[in-house]
């Protein structure tokens, strides 16, 4: 488990590791450590080179992801130390024990984790789409917990209302069906190649060929890495019911937004009227890209990160 893992790839086609640097197999440890009575699967990227600047950051991915998901922007981030836990349910990880997977449920995991690998405050904190609601509500009722707070395509808004209202109700049934579907068949269309491929494919904004087909490879392995169609359903609902905008004001700490120009599921203009609502924040906009900014830009959104460390030191 000490290198990363691969996808292969049509005959011709750039290979996954392509689009990593040599160093991060070098870099990579994984580990697992038990948080209240769930074993959770995470992985440690220590620094090429330890310098003043290097800190510690903890990554919350986002839905149906798992630690995958932001490996191009840890490679890009050669100097931190990043340290990126499957969340219980996705990945390696198990579900909670008798447990709704709840924002709430999940910001107490955040916390149970930092105590056990004994992360103090000055842990830079970073979340990704559904990440970036339980990094942002974890910060908001921990204020003193971490420094600072860094969202990647941040939900600003509630994902019920507006136009995309219609869209995720939707998939809520979709959720709900597949949960009370006899269990073959449920996680037969859960797990649908086809359906995760049409997913992919409205996400991805980028006209490189090679890249697409990575990103697409990327979902088709990770994608249906869930525990079981329960949890599945509970994080989904918890994914769609809450946002950052919720806890805005409670951000007291600075908060770096990286929004996508085209992103469909976190609107441009939704983090503008996140922006202006909290007390201390930046909001880097990456053109060109819409809600797979970790895939498809890491480079720019590792500038962004590091520019932001360093006006905001431990």
């Amino acid at each position: 488990m000490d290198n990363v893992d691969t996808v292969h790839s049509p005959r011709g086609a750039k290979a996954p590791d392509d689009f990593f640097s040599k160093f991060l197999p070098g870099r990579t440890h994984a580990s697992d450590v038990e948080v209240d009575g769930s074993n959770v699967a995470y992985w440690t990227y220590e620094p090429v080179n330890e310098t003043p600047a290097t800190r510690t950051i903890l990554v919350i991915h986002g839905f149906r992801g798992d630690h995958h998901g932001l490996l191009r922007v840890a490679d890009q981030l050669p100097e931190m130390r990043i340290i990126m836990p499957d969340l219980p349910a996705f990945g390696s990880s198990d579900p909670f024990v008798d447990d709704e997977h709840t924002v709430e449920r999940y910001g107490q995991f955040v916390s149970g984790f930092m105590s056990e690998l004994g992360l103090g405050p000055k842990t830079v904190l970073l979340g990704h789409s559904f990440g970036s609601i339980v990094a942002s509500h974890f910060a908001a009722k921990h204020p003193h917990a971490v420094y600072p707070l860094i969202l990647i395509n941040p939900i600003a808004a509630p994902a019920l209302e507006g136009p995309k209202g219609i869209m995720t109700k939707l998939a809520v049934l979709y959720y709900q069906a597949s949960a009370k579907l006899p269990r073959h068949l449920g996680l037969a269309i859960l797990r649908n190649r086809a359906i995760v491929r049409i997913m992919s494919i409205t996400m991805a904004k980028t006209k490189d060929k090679a890249l697409r087909r990575f990103i697409h490879g990327q979902h088709d392995a990770y994608f249906s890495a869930f525990a079981d169609r329960k949890s599945l359903l509970e994080s989904f609902k918890a994914s769609v019911s809450g946002h950052v905008a919720e806890v805005a004001e409670q951000l007291t700490l600075p908060v770096l937004l990286v929004a996508g120009e085209k992103d469909e599921i976190a609107t441009l203009p939704n983090q503008y009227k996140l922006m202006k609502r909290l007390p201390d924040a930046r909001l880097e906009v990456i053109p060109g890209v819409g809600h797979l900014i970790h895939y498809e830009t890491p480079v720019p959104a590792a500038e962004a990160i590091r520019t932001f460390l360093e006006e905001h030191p431990a």
